[in-house]
């Protein structure tokens, strides 16, 4: 039955807040942590190596074209069994799971630390991204059936939504570092730390999860989610490096669309689906869906090619580039944390969400005023720290919003649906982005060159990218904020009247260590 992730039936002569606080685990905080720590380390990977790419590019000695597979590699794998995962930890165990998905990308972060040659590091970054799709939707999973109160549930996804904003930043700053001061191989050891912290805790505190009872893979749904993620992914991504007018792109993108028809389809036929289609049609958490697909597709990009303008034109180096960002990661944590312990209470997703995407597509809009000479603090601050704001409410209001009033054994799914929602979103606006650079720079050159092409003109024309391409972020921005402010419902998060409550209590915690 469905019901609120957060709710608890109380128990007999006891009052609601009684029955809420006999039912919170002791170490629910320190669980927090542990989760937090995890999450940290997926989020940091999704950035920190594209900062050590160049270092690795020239250690390795692979070419330009392969490149983008080091990056690549990853999405596919992570993209293509985040469902499959998710669905995984409510059927085994979300602490099975969670540990094994740490073990597996430290294990992993080592190996492509240690790579010898381009197919090892590829391989290696192929394997955290399976890893890495076992472990994110379990960690969130947990979050969200270890706090029930609704007070401290808030500030538990207050301090997720702020690891989650802010872990992106970080990821360019620690991968700017350590590529300069160390190697960057230290971009993969690094995780292994990480995952140690969190494997300890893991171990030590979380207790036996409760599995869903009867429930059964759904084997038809896994091979057509995970072939329809795996068949998107790799189009977008060919099209980034090859264009869209290659067969091979709208073949591989043909085949996912089908494919994710047919799963959709299926799901709501089979007795066992692996997305159950009460999980998404619920508008609040299908607006969070939205929300993180099509702010993904803007903010990949904006990364991507603010890091290229300061590298590049202005000649920042790596740890540089990283220490630029801190405003937008300051107060990207800070806005995340705020809005889920105050707005999202009082006002609900839908104007959080609206005012983020608003502030993030004003902040692309003045990012179109770069120039070859501008100041960091005169043309890049401003926008930055905008820009961070929007995140923060966006990341405010995602992870709660996603998971809320979903039943405890499709939690995993459900949290795996968010992740899912980023990594596609992800994927299609880098590719979508990098064709528009590219044609903007093609078109640009053609039209101002006479005779060959001068060193100034090359950089006219990639400052002319950049600023096509924000623009091109500031429509995507504007665009989720009309879409998803309109799916999602005004108010506060509640359960709907008449919705019935959880009659078989979660189980007790089980002793420290124990599965």
């Amino acid at each position: 039955m469905i019901v609120a992730a957060h709710s608890t039936a109380p128990a007999a002569g006891t009052g609601p807040g009684a029955a809420l606080t006999a039912d919170q685990d002791p170490r629910r905080w320190l669980i927090l942590a542990v989760i937090a720590a995890a999450q940290l380390m997926v989020v940091l990977d999704l950035t920190v190596m594209n900062l050590a790419l160049p270092s690795a590019q020239r250690a390795l000695g692979f070419s330009t074209a392969d490149r983008q597979w080091v990056v690549t590699a990853y999405a596919l794998s992570f993209g293509g069994l985040l469902l499959f995962c998710g669905r995984l930890g409510d059927l085994v165990g979300r602490k099975v799971t969670f540990l094994t998905g740490l073990a597996g990308f430290a294990v992993a972060s080592a190996v492509g630390g240690a790579a010898v040659d381009f197919p090892m590091l590829v391989s290696a970054r192929a394997c955290q991204g399976v890893f890495g799709a076992l472990l994110a939707p379990s960690a969130l999973s947990l979050l969200a059936t270890t706090f029930k109160d609704p007070k401290e549930r808030a500030k538990a996804f207050g301090v997720y939504g702020a690891v989650a904003a802010a872990g992106g930043g970080l990821g360019l700053l620690l991968g700017g570092a350590l590529t300069t001061y160390l190697s960057w191989r230290w971009c993969m050891y690094i995780n292994t730390g990480f995952a140690a912290v969190a494997i300890a805790g893991g171990v030590l505190l979380v207790g036996r999860q409760q599995k869903s009872p009867g429930g059964r893979l759904d084997v038809p749904g896994v091979l057509a989610v995970s072939g329809g993620m795996f068949c998107l992914v790799f189009g977008f991504s060919n099209a980034a490096s090859h264009s869209w007018r290659t067969p091979s792109t709208w073949a591989f993108l043909g085949a996912g669309v089908t494919l994710l028809v047919v799963f959709a389809a299926w799901q709501s036929r089979t007795a066992h689906p692996l997305l159950p289609p009460r999980v998404v049609l619920d508008r609040n958490r299908g607006g969070a869906y939205l929300t993180v697909l099509v702010f993904g597709a803007a903010t990949f990009g904006l990364f991507l090619f603010l890091i290229y303008y300061m590298q590049v034109t202005l000649g920042y180096s790596a740890v540089r580039s990283g220490v630029a960002m801190v405003p937008a990661v300051v107060l990207s944590g800070l806005l995340a944390t705020v809005g889920n312990t105050r707005l999202l209470p009082r006002f609900g997703p839908k104007p959080m969400v609206a005012a983020g995407m608003l502030l993030n597509a004003a902040a692309m809009v003045w990012l179109t005023r770069i120039g070859a000479d501008s100041g960091y603090a005169s043309a890049l601050l401003g926008p930055l720290m905008v820009s961070g704001a929007g995140n923060g409410l966006i990341f405010g209001m995602v992870a709660a919003t996603g998971t809320f009033g979903v039943a405890p054994q499709d939690a995993g799914v459900a949290s795996a649906s968010i992740n899912t929602g980023q990594q596609l979103g992800g994927s299609i606006g880098t590719a979508l982005l990098n064709t528009v650079a590219a044609s903007a720079s093609t078109r640009y050159v053609s039209g101002h060159v006479h005779g060959r092409p001068t060193p100034q003109l090359l950089q006219a024309a990639a400052i002319h990218s950049y600023t096509t391409v924000f623009w091109w972020c500031a429509g995507i921005y504007a665009f989720g904020a009309v879409a998803c402010g309109t799916l999602l419902r005004r108010g506060p998060l509640r359960r709907p009247a008449g919705a019935p409550v959880q009659e078989r209590p979660e189980p007790a915690a089980a002793a420290p260590g124990q599965l």
